[in-house]
């Protein structure tokens, strides 16, 4: 492996081993020497890389956005806006639960080992809401979707979305109500609140399931 490689592999571990450390430990578990001892490298590397634990633990919010705008840009552009906009749901959920230890980070929904969001970080991944506000003129441009902001949708979407996902990641959702149930549920019940017909939604939506993108 090239040294530049190398780094680069060294800096991805550490991001993942830190946001797994405070998922499953908490902010205490945070350490350089931990850090270093999981990903095989030295004390240093935290600061080489990240200049401290702050540094490290605002990549992590980084990172965890990087990853959901992969996820999302995956999703292609159809005919039915609404099924890419319920596929769009799917990106997102499919993202947490594949990251299930840098979600919570992104959202600074525990304490970080003495660090804060600033507003800056708090902020920082809204650029992927764009592929959402987009989506949304799109079926609003359809007639799918009643005339509303784009964004104010987008919006209304990502709320109902988190909502879901972070009561599915802190096992809130069981049988009979799993999580795969009240989402197949809450696609359409998201659809139908922006103005379209029920039944016109159940199709795009069932359309949807069957497109979800597989993403490296």
């Amino acid at each position: 492996m090239s040294p530049r490689r190398a780094a680069a592999h060294t800096r991805s571990a550490l991001v993942d081993i830190g946001a797994r450390l405070l998922a499953e430990e908490g902010p205490g578990a945070l350490s350089t020497r931990r850090l270093a001892a999981e990903a095989g490298s030295s004390t240093m590397a935290v600061y080489t890389h990240f200049g401290g634990m702050s540094g490290l633990v605002r990549e992590m919010v980084h990172e965890g956005f990087a990853r959901l705008q992969r996820y999302l840009t995956g999703v292609g552009r159809t005919d039915d806006p609404v099924a890419d906009m319920a596929l769009l749901g799917r990106a997102y959920r499919g993202n947490a639960l594949a990251n299930p230890h840098l979600y919570p980070v992104m959202f600074g929904t525990f304490p970080l080992a003495g660090f804060t969001l600033s507003d800056d970080d708090r902020q920082y991944g809204r650029f992927t809401l764009t592929n959402v506000a987009r989506c949304a003129a799109r079926c609003v441009a359809a007639g799918r979707f009643a005339p509303a902001d784009p964004e104010l949708v987008a919006h209304h979407m990502w709320i109902a979305t988190h909502g879901l996902v972070t009561l599915e990641l802190g096992r809130y959702l069981v049988g009979p109500f799993t999580a795969d149930a009240v989402f197949e549920a809450q696609l359409v019940g998201m659809m139908v609140s922006a103005g379209d017909d029920p039944a016109a939604a159940r199709h795009s939506v069932a359309d949807s399931a069957a497109r979800v993108p597989e993403v490296a």
